[in-house]
């Protein structure tokens, strides 16, 4: 299933504006197998919010890789959900809904158990976007780039003010991709 959701970005993805000219000869090492190093941390049964979904990363690649949990892949742009709607049914994805709206319009999906994101924002932008759709100890799972600690740095106030706690940097797939995944995640201690 994963091989076919690649073969079809591959073949769609920059017609639809889903991802750059360079990019089909490495989707398969550096988006699919970037995102789905996080299917271990979601937890079973959850209900996991994907903001700004795009063309399904990580949110498709995850409900590919664990059909025990629900996906709500939010997404602002209509042809995005068309896209990813599209890709749900071809692929026999029961485990996901998309809903069209920007993060901050999403509060009918809350409370939610997880939240990911892959290249959405800084996280001084994100954290106040994402942790108001989580429950008490529900956890961000942000997937994020090499300056993740000059992020969090720089994201201080806004982590104090939506009670993260537990935070860390996880690097996954070290020697299994070519690059390492790079995640921050934190769990939400009290409503926001």
């Amino acid at each position: 299933m994963a091989r076919r959701f690649t073969r079809d970005l591959a073949e769609h993805g920059e017609t639809l504006g889903l991802i750059g000219p360079l990019e089909p000869p490495r989707l398969w090492t550096r988006h699919v197998l970037n995102s789905a190093v996080l299917a271990p941390l979601i937890h079973e049964g959850a209900r996991v919010g994907d903001i700004g979904s795009g063309a399904g990363l990580p949110g498709l690649v995850l409900a590919i890789a664990r059909p025990d949990a629900r996906f709500i892949l939010i997404e602002p742009m209509e042809r995005r959900c068309d896209w990813l709607r599209a890709e749900s049914d071809r692929l026999g994805l029961e485990n996901v809904t998309v809903l069209r709206a920007r993060a901050e319009e999403a509060f009918s999906v809350a409370p939610l158990d997880q939240v990911t994101a892959r290249a959405v924002s800084a996280l001084r932008t994100l954290i106040p976007l994402a942790a108001p759709l989580l429950r008490r100890g529900g956890e961000l799972i942000l997937l994020k780039g090499a300056k993740v600690h000059d992020e969090i740095d720089a994201a201080r106030k806004q982590i104090a003010k939506h009670r993260l706690s537990g935070i860390e940097v996880l690097e996954l797939g070290t020697g299994v991709v070519p690059e390492a995944t790079r995640v921050f995640r934190a769990t939400v201690d009290a409503a926001s």
